[in-house]
């Protein structure tokens, strides 16, 4: 294969041209240090390089799973990966190694994938931009002056630059979705406990772990490999009828399919986001589905303000945790504005208060999956807007309430579906006038994976993205 088709593939392709020996992993493998080394300076996505490491690992025999020899990536926050540095963003933990792989980890190198390194992450992934004191701001390949999104924003740079094919991400309030958006990626967060997660705090019941991806064959196909019970974990995985990679192609029934088009914070939606969801509701209703509308209607000041007690209460309690890891506590200079004003709110709010709010989350959950009483999928946008500049939302410069307003104005559709537990995918349907990417989110039943593969494979043939290609590409 001509290493100038490399980008041409996605991973189950590359996967594929190694399983024919029309290329080695090692080839490969020095395509994607190539690429990165080539647009990383001006991307700032891959914050920590594995590259002899992983020379070696591609010189041995690799396992026979779906995905040997194709180069990967980790995000830099809560996953470990053995001798590795994590540093989750922040400057406190700069010097802590991993003592040994996370259990996801593991299932990635057993699907042959070649680990060579860690992408870029705000500081613990609090923002939805990837830009932080200690890594520093991380840039979209489609323009270098806008935002990849946040908090998966390294590794959705890296994947929509073409260094690889697919990368791993993970999600707590949209840091899948919204990086998937910014850098014309799919980006599916699947339902609570589909992958494992042995993280303590938040990630008990809102984050899980999956990939950024070009293709939507490429999510379905990793998440059958991964999306596996963890045997040490009290949680059950919920059930699944046949693969994921066989509902992509297969055509859904006509379902019901409901727009929400009003963010939570009432701000109206930007010219070009609106246009890129009219015509995706246009789109469906061709395909033949009943589209309706059907906005989810709760108490949403209340809901934002019980998840920033329960959040910040909740991420306290992380940083005692980790404090006992590395053996100190932070220092006043070791955290950034905003990340110092959650910890600090977080230690005031108590024991009572906390347990309430996660109280009115889950009342407030059971009233949100309900809405599925009467649709299949939900559709909406998955931010406001196009993706700002860089610097709009800075969690170093700007004062954390400022942060939290700009943000508000941006993201809000996201975060319900990470305490509710459901699947929630962002599909790349549109591009601004000045031709940045625009997602489309859509939401399915709590367990149910399936009918937004299939939806998505249909959507990917009839409102194609594959050839559309960044300024920094090849």
């Amino acid at each position: 294969m001509p290493m100038n088709e490399y980008a041409d593939y996605d991973a189950m392709g590359l996967a594929d041209l190694v399983r024919r020996r029309e290329v080695t992993p090692s080839e490969l493998l020095e395509e994607a240090i190539s690429r990165a080394e080539r647009h990383n300076p001006a991307l700032n996505a891959i914050v920590y390089k594995a590259y002899d490491e992983a020379r070696a690992t591609a010189k041995t025999k690799l396992p026979e799973g779906p995905f040997a020899g194709v180069p990967f990536l980790i995000k830099d926050i809560n996953c470990p990966v053995k001798g590795w540095p994590m540093s989750n963003g922040t400057k406190w933990m700069a010097d802590y190694v991993s003592p040994e792989d996370d259990l996801i980890v593991t299932r990635y190198r057993q699907a042959g994938l070649v680990l060579f390194g860690k992408t870029n992450t705000p500081e613990f992934g609090i923002t939805g931009t990837t830009e932080g004191g200690h890594l520093g701001p991380c840039r979209s390949p489609w323009n270098t002056d806008y935002i990849t999104g946040g908090s998966s924003g390294g590794a959705a740079a890296s994947v929509a630059a073409g260094i690889l094919p697919m990368a791993h991400a993970s999600d707590g309030l949209g840091s899948i979705r919204i990086p998937a958006a910014c850098c014309g990626l799919v980006g599916m967060k699947p339902t609570r406990f589909r992958n494992p997660l042995r993280v303590p705090g938040p990630a008990a019941s809102n984050v899980c772990q999956h990939v950024v991806t070009r293709t939507v064959r490429d999510s379905a196909a990793l998440l059958d490999w991964t999306g596996r019970h963890d045997p040490h974990s009290p949680f059950p995985s919920p059930a699944k009828a046949r693969p994921y990679l066989e509902e992509v192609s297969t055509k859904p029934a006509r379902l019901r399919i409901g727009v929400d088009r009003t963010p939570p914070s009432g701000t109206p939606l930007h010219p070009d986001v609106a246009a890129t969801l009219e015509r995706t509701v246009d789109t469906l209703r061709a395909l033949g589905h009943d589209v309706r509308e059907a906005p989810l209607q709760i108490d949403w000041r209340t809901y934002y303000r019980e998840q920033g007690l329960q959040g910040a209460a909740n991420f306290a309690a992380e940083i005692m945790r980790q404090a006992e890891v590395l053996g100190r506590p932070p220092a006043h200079d070791d955290f950034e504005p905003l990340t110092r004003a959650a910890w600090e709110a977080g230690q005031r709010i108590t024991a009572e208060r906390a347990f309430h709010g996660l109280h009115t989350l889950e009342i407030m959950s059971h009233q949100i999956i309900a809405h599925w009483d009467t649709i299949d999928v939900l559709l909406s946008p998955t931010m406001i807007t196009p993706p700002p500049p860089v610097g709009h939302i800075d969690p170093v410069r700007l004062d954390p309430k400022e942060v939290n307003k700009r943000q508000a104005k941006i993201f809000g559709f996201t975060p319900p579906f990470n305490f509710t537990g459901q699947p929630s995918m962002s599909l790349p349907l549109g591009q601004s006038s000045d031709g940045l990417p625009i997602g489309m989110m859509v939401t399915g039943r709590l367990g149910d994976e399936a009918t937004l593969f299939q939806l998505a494979g249909q959507l990917e043939t009839a409102m194609p993205w594959r050839d559309r290609r960044p300024k920094l590409w090849n």
